[in-house]
């Protein structure tokens, strides 16, 4: 079982994280992906994450999906963590996310490229009445009861972007001093939406710093970002990860209509810059998928690196994230194109 990363984590050097984001290519959300979990295909995605030399991915768990049938989720878990491991591949895994709409049980069963999205989790009624989060906390001591020592995690999310908004931020902090409650070895983390969060995170009992900073507009301005990253992570003393980045794209916003050149993945714009610096970091995604939120998604934006048949959306972009490695070479079929099933 590989504990070459976490065995780096109580030290302040660069952590060698070169992960990616993995949802399967038709999980429209995160209940699908364990609600229907599909072991031939898990096995054979984190395959492919071998042939760029990945060592980590960064997923979550459905609490839907455990409150309909938690021994059917742990059987799907404890499959996944193994299939991983088997790679030489380390697990960030995430409890609740903030980003999304409410999960209602059309939006969990929706397959439509059209209308399908990213749900947030818990629901918004759990989120902003305490009275409610009892289930929770049992969601979360069921997961910490039986992983908290697992040397297959990187780290425990505890949710992906509370952000900003008051009601998230209150729910993940309970739900972080439950994880605290429980607590093993392995270290305990929040889906940072930017470096400056993790000023209070860090109240909270925080272990691994985590940013996000999907879109830029330049491979300078990048640059100066991570430059002043680093220069926090020497402050912080802990791991600072860049948990999600895609490709360089015009400055208009993260739901802004993109220009059509810009609509498609285009890792290599930044992963020689990201190397560079010498930070831990996940790219979104893994597989090519139609993007994660409806804005984009109505926007025609999508991202990836491997089709499911094995081929990739760009040998450049394979090529570039494998270089993290120290190994550039990378030879496979290219096909830039959108899947059939997610032409609509």
């Amino acid at each position: 079982m590989p504990n070459s990363i976490n065995s780096l984590l109580t030290e302040r050097d660069v952590v060698d994280v070169r992960g990616a984001i993995y949802i399967p290519s038709r999980a429209y959300n995160l209940y699908q992906m364990w609600q229907h979990y599909e072991p031939a295909v898990i096995e054979r995605d984190l395959t492919y994450a071998t042939r760029i030399n990945l060592n980590a991915v960064r997923t979550w768990l459905s609490y839907e999906a455990w409150r309909e049938n938690p021994r059917g989720h742990e059987r799907a878990l404890d499959h996944f963590l193994q299939a991983a491991a088997d790679r030489d591949i380390s697990v960030l895994l995430g409890l609740f996310d903030g980003v999304g709409r409410s999960p209602t049980p059309k939006r969990l069963a929706d397959t439509n490229p059209k209308s399908a999205t990213g749900l947030s989790s818990p629901p918004k009624r759990v989120l902003e009445n305490r009275q409610l989060w009892d289930r929770p906390r049992q969601f979360v001591h069921w997961f910490m009861q039986r992983y908290r020592d697992d040397d297959r995690l990187l780290g425990i999310e505890v949710m992906n972007e509370p952000g900003w908004k008051v009601s998230k931020k209150v729910f993940a902090r309970e739900m972080f001093r439950t994880l605290r409650e429980r607590r093993g070895r392995v270290p305990l983390t929040v889906g940072s939406t930017s470096i400056a969060n993790n000023a209070e995170y860090g109240r909270w009992g925080n272990e691994i710093a985590q940013f996000h900073y999907n879109f830029v507009k330049d491979r300078p301005t990048y640059r100066t970002m991570l430059s002043r990253v680093c220069l926090c992570r020497d402050a912080l003393d802990m791991p600072v990860w860049l948990t999600e980045w895609q490709r360089t794209r015009d400055g208009r916003g993260f739901t802004a209509e993109p220009k059509p050149g810009e609509k498609t993945p285009d890792y290599a714009s930044l992963a020689p810059t990201i190397h560079e610096a010498g930070v831990g970091n996940f790219f979104w995604s893994l597989m090519v998928k139609p993007a994660w939120v409806q804005p984009q998604r109505k926007n025609g934006v999508i991202s990836g690196v491997f089709h499911e048949d094995g081929s990739v959306w760009s040998v450049e972009d394979a090529r570039a994230i494998k270089a993290m490695s120290g190994d550039a070479t990378f030879d496979g079929e290219e096909r830039p194109e959108w899947p059939e099933w997610a032409k609509a």
